[in-house]
């Protein structure tokens, strides 16, 4: 079974501050490759938890990324349900633009090889193991940053 975090920038504007309306419109931009293309959508398959580990690490380092860290992945306020939302709708969550330029802010301050000499061994520091979360990071990094930079929030859906 495949389980992914699904990413969505949007202005904050255009958001209706509604369960079964967020859920509509991160259907429809689930499937839309125009949006990936164009940076304004993003996803992480099953490995989003050990991702935000590997953010975590950043809280033991001495730099001022550590504040963050927890913004990236899990960064935002829930979603609640409304009473007439389909049960099947995914959980979502609502990181405001601020909140989405404090994530860019981490993201582009913090070093990876400075994350990964802190957690490397628990993923089993292996080649593949890496440049897998290397990518996750330069991924992040860019949708972040793009996010920000046109004050965009960002809206978090888990599909199963």
């Amino acid at each position: 079974m495949s389980i992914y975090l699904h990413f969505r920038a949007v202005a904050e504007s255009e958001i209706q501050d509604d369960h079964t309306w967020l859920a509509a419109f991160m259907s429809e931009a689930w499937e839309n490759d125009d949006e990936y293309a164009a940076g304004i959508a993003h996803s992480i398959n099953k490995s989003w938890d050990a991702v935000n580990d590997l953010f975590a690490a950043a809280d033991g380092l001495s730099t001022d990324a550590e504040e963050f860290w927890n913004l990236p992945i899990y960064g935002g306020r829930p979603v609640p349900h409304s009473a007439d939302a389909d049960p099947s709708d995914p959980p979502l969550m609502l990181l405001e633009p601020a909140g989405v330029s404090q994530a860019a802010r981490f993201l582009t301050t913090v070093s990876f090889d400075e994350l990964w000499n802190v957690v490397g061994a628990r993923f089993g520091d292996l080649g593949w193991a890496r440049q897998e979360y290397l990518e996750h990071h330069r991924d992040l990094k860019e949708f972040y940053g793009q996010a920000a930079s046109a004050g965009h929030a960002v809206v978090k859906a888990v599909w199963a």
